[in-house]
């Protein structure tokens, strides 16, 4: 790359920042990103804060293509040469602003500071390809600034709900063009942010229109905003709640109930004889079985005896026991663990329990095929103590080796040796006992450190966060 085409570069970055950074446009930045913009020939509109990129590609559709394949232009990524800078509060820029009813929805966003909580944007990570074509790696860092830009340029003020709807497409146009690993990375300061968004954002009015509650897409973050909110929700307002919570978990169910129904289809049962008709009849075994009736005068196999494939299969019914503990730093988990409680209450031969805790225990497995009532009867905050728990888990373990016991928990028990007794006895009772840190949007998770040590030497370590990875462990038990 040529010393003009790096500046070039360093001049869009630098613009970034500034947006990121300054209440005010800086004109030389300003002119000088203008310039290099309109050389590339790209629109002007790129550097327009208050244009979506979902905007910005309907009326420029050839672009489209270029953001998806942003990830692909480098390897590896290198650094450009401009200082590590990390957005804090209280700087200003381009972001939603004010205005939640519909006139403010319509006006897009216009300007106010940086998100509340660490952006993350730093611009020594920002990717760049060295062994590109130096024109190339310019106008990737044109791109990729306006997706930066977009993302983390969040406002301080009120947020509406077609505000926050354009801020979650533009994310997802950011892990997108981060690729796998990059989007994976970047998933829980993004669910951070568009947390800061749900809360700026006038959510009681919102849901009580109908008509802006429709813009809303369901996240996690938004589903969390309701749960806390919940005791304010009535009416039309608690109508539409419970839409987008239906919505959210049919979303999350049309990504894990295949995985599920065919690992939990069971296994074929070889005491059932099978069934005589064609369509199992197993050719490949009538063939080889009755090949000494081959008569080469005629080239004719002649057929003594058909064989036929068992399809019957072995569905043994299977208990499953969920407890989430309900403690306040425990919320993204109780949405979660609600959800997954829900999908797998929905299969066939599975009978899920769930219990909820804190200081004392609620039975709610008669609500476990509605996410949205069971989150309605939780109570969250509180101490955490798992023995309330377990005097209502136990007693449904009727057939351990037929039940598994999923226990999540950030296992700060203040009687700590009193409760890992118990957790031993059910363990050792034949019952799979499955612990998890945290079932979070973002992955991450964090566990008592002793009872983390005490799990691994029982030989059942402790789930990281994510909850694709209890479904795989739940699916082995099914299988």
């Amino acid at each position: 790359m040529s010393d003009i085409e790096e500046k070039r570069r360093q001049v869009l970055y630098w613009r970034l920042l500034a947006r990121l950074f300054e209440p005010e446009e800086q004109p030389a930045l300003e002119s000088s990103s203008v310039a290099i913009v309109d050389d590339l020939g790209l629109p002007p509109a790129l550097l327009d804060p208050g244009t979506s990129v979902d905007n910005l590609v309907q009326r420029f559709p050839d672009l489209g293509p270029e953001f998806e394949s942003l990830a692909d232009l480098a390897e590896p990524p290198a650094a450009p040469d401009v200082p590590s800078v990390t957005a804090h509060a209280g700087a200003t820029g381009a972001g939603p602003t004010s205005g939640t009813d519909d006139e403010a929805a319509e006006t897009g966003r216009d300007g106010g500071a940086v998100s509340e909580t660490d952006t993350g944007a730093d611009v020594a990570d920002i990717p760049d390809g060295d062994g590109v074509d130096g024109a190339v790696s310019v106008r990737r860092a044109a791109l990729m600034s306006k997706l930066l830009l977009n993302t983390f340029a969040t406002g301080s003020g009120a947020v509406s709900a077609t505000q926050l709807a354009d801020w979650q497409k533009d994310a997802g146009w950011l892990k997108c063009a981060l690729g796998d690993e990059g989007g994976r990375e970047i998933a829980g300061k993004l669910s951070e942010m568009e947390g800061d968004l749900v809360r700026r954002m006038a959510l009681r009015e919102v849901l009580a229109d109908s008509r802006l509650a429709g813009r809303l897409s369901p996240s996690m973050s938004l589903i969390e905003q309701l749960l806390r909110d919940k005791a304010n929700l009535s009416g039309v307002a608690l109508a539409n709640a419970k839409a987008l919570i239906r919505r959210f978990v049919d979303e999350v169910a049309e990504v894990l109930r295949t995985q599920v129904q065919q690992t939990s289809a069971g296994v074929i049962d070889r005491s059932v004889p099978p069934k005589r008709v064609f369509r199992n009849l197993d050719i490949d075994r009538t063939i080889w079985k009755n090949l000494p009736n081959w008569s080469p005068e005629d080239e004719r196999l002649y057929v003594d005896k058909l064989f036929y494939k068992r399809t019957a299969k072995r569905m043994t019914p299977a208990k499953m026991i969920v407890v989430v503990d309900q403690s306040g730093s425990m919320v993204d988990s109780m949405v979660n663990c609600t959800i997954l409680a829900s999908i797998f209450a929905g299969l066939p031969k599975v009978d899920v329990h769930l219990v909820a805790y804190d200081t004392r225990a609620l039975d709610l497995t008669p609500w476990v095929h509605d996410p949205f009532e069971v989150l309605l009867r939780t109570q969250l905050g509180g101490g955490t103590d798992g023995r309330a728990a377990l005097e209502l888990a136990r007693p449904k373990i009727t057939d351990p080796r037929n039940t598994v016991v999923v226990w999540i928990s950030d296992f700060y028990e203040w009687a700590g040796e009193a409760i890992f007794a118990q957790f031993e006895a059910v363990h050792r009772s034949g019952a799979k006992f499955i612990p998890v840190g945290s079932v979070n949007s973002s992955g991450s998770a964090v566990v008592n450190p002793w009872f983390r040590e005490r799990f691994k030497g029982l030989g059942t370590p402790v789930l990281s966060g994510r909850i694709t990875k209890l479904v795989a462990e739940l699916k082995n038990f099914l299988a």
